[in-house]
């Protein structure tokens, strides 16, 4: 079996920015690998546009992305024992995990796929003749919850489940504990999602629209970019909340930790959703969770204990269960230190022995078939 100092590993997936999940998880991923003495190999999906112009052309940018994509794949897959693909649903499949994977196998390298988001259901629905025959080509099947362990089963996929990573020596409750300001002068509550439709911070909008009336000390910091700022942003001056909320946009990784560590309460509206960074986050940072029970969510948390579940865009819901901790500072405290307690489950202490165990498996495999 090779040792992990000598296991050379191609990892595949995207970078921020923009900060989404997939991206963080790479990063994090790469970093921690390293550190554990693996050789790692990062095909980055989504770099800079070379030229920088061509990011400016619709027509042509997928091009110009993607021919220099599968040259790195192409040569960092000759040297990999073993490739982990980062994928995700709709086009970022067909572009970049599907070539990956086609590639791998040419290159006789077996291969993970690591399969992400929450919008894997309906888009193996619609393209499941396409996109089954592919999937079936990995070695192993790799997702980070039981809501996608139970989707791909379905389609009689073998499939393992390895959480998501979230770094407890940075996202900690004792960060700074000069930046949360007693509840009592004016609760601060935070949305830490990609400003897109599929995450409704709309919702949360006027869900907080409802606790200022009640709380007028109340402010509300909704971090990220993306398409919908200027919609949120005129929503927030319609609601007359232009002086409560703030739209930082993105931060980095430190201003985040900031940000959690001066932070109440955390609101995730999504729509769509499987394991959000978010809630892992917040709840390693002391931060109280109140969530939408969409997708892997309920799978994730446990309501009334470690996060408060409400339905998707319901925002007077949203609204009674912040009202709940806001007038119950214990039942606040309650969820805070379970969230705690649930984190410890995502820390790298947890998870590394499982994609280790996964990785020298894969590369004595590799291994054999060059000796065969």
């Amino acid at each position: 079996m090779e040792s992990q100092t000598s296991l050379h590993l191609t990892l595949i997936g995207p970078l921020p920015p923009p900060s989404g999940g997939m991206a963080n998880q790479t990063r994090q991923l790469a970093q921690l690998l390293k550190q554990e003495g693996l050789t790692v190999d990062l095909v980055q999906v989504n770099p800079p546009y070379r030229p920088q112009w061509a990011g400016r052309l619709p027509g042509l940018r997928a091009v110009f992305r993607l021919i220099p994509y599968l040259m790195r794949l192409w040569q960092a897959t000759r040297r990999a024992d073993v490739t982990h693909i980062m994928a995700n649903s709709g086009w970022a499949w067909h572009l970049f995990a599907a070539p990956a994977l086609i590639i791998s196998r040419l290159q006789g390298v077996p291969a993970i796929i690591n399969y992400r988001g929450g919008n894997a259901g309906a888009f193996l629905q619609q393209q499941a003749r396409i996109v089954l025959p592919i999937l079936r080509q990995a070695k192993i099947l790799a997702v980070p919850s039981q809501f996608l362990a139970e989707l791909f089963e379905r389609y009689d996929l073998p499939v393992i489940i390895v959480p998501n990573i979230v770094d407890l020596d940075r996202f900690k409750a004792t960060a700074d504990l000069t930046l949360r300001k007693p509840i009592s002068t004016g609760p601060h509550l935070i949305v830490t999602r990609n400003l897109e439709a599929l995450y409704d911070i709309s919702t949360a909008l006027n869900a907080f629209a409802q606790i200022h009336r009640h709380w007028p000390n109340a402010r509300l910091t909704i971090a990220g970019s993306g398409p919908e700022r200027q919609n949120l942003e005129v929503q927030a001056r319609q609601l007359d909340l232009a002086d409560a909320v703030t739209f930082p946009g993105r931060l980095e990784l430190q201003a985040m930790v900031e940000l959690y560590a001066s932070a109440h309460i955390m609101l995730n509206p999504s729509r769509v959703d499987n394991t959000p960074n978010s809630v892992l986050e917040a709840w390693a940072s002391g931060v109280a969770v109140v969530s939408t029970a969409v997708g892997g969510v309920p799978y994730l948390v446990r309501d009334d204990e470690d996060a408060l579940l409400v339905p998707p865009t319901n925002p007077d819901a949203m609204a009674s269960a912040v009202a709940t901790l806001l007038e119950a500072p214990e039942k606040l405290e309650k969820l805070v230190n379970a969230g705690r307690n649930s984190a410890e489950r995502f820390s790298w202490r947890q998870v590394k022995p499982l994609w280790l165990s996964i990785y020298q498996d894969l590369a004595e495999v590799r291994s054999q078939q060059a000796n065969a």
